[in-house]
């Protein structure tokens, strides 16, 4: 079992930043597969970034690209989300999700464990 908790979400205007964190605790941190996932009130749950085991190569969804940056310290366990340029479409409810099989996936269902996610609002 893997606990994920996120942190650092709020409220910010558009062209402006913020650093979401994840911490997990539970078994080795560093045998998952991170992503970044959100929801916007009433819509799906959709991609955002993920990142592999080492942290060596990082993937994102196109609507984040270039915006958005994922990175992991392996050593205090933690995921994050460095969300630059901010958008009001960006806003959401930003949920982190582990993954321990093979491969980087972009489906929420490929993932096996989930933080309780954390408020992002970009006013415009």
């Amino acid at each position: 079992q893997v606990h994920l908790v996120e942190s650092g979400g709020g409220l910010v205007q558009a062209g402006g930043s913020l650093r979401l964190s994840c911490t997990a605790s539970g078994r080795t941190f560093s045998n998952y597969r991170m992503g970044w996932f959100r929801q916007a009130a009433g819509k799906e749950r959709e991609f955002v970034a993920a990142i592999t085991r080492s942290g060596g190569n990082t993937y994102y969804a196109d609507s984040v690209k270039g915006r958005f940056t994922i990175s992991r310290d392996n050593a205090k366990n933690t995921v994050y989300l460095q969300m630059n340029s901010l958008k009001p479409e960006d806003t959401a409810v930003y949920y982190c999700a582990a993954r321990s099989a093979m491969y980087i996936m972009t489906d929420a269902y490929e993932y096996d464990y989930w933080g309780q996610g954390t408020q992002v609002t970009v006013s415009s």
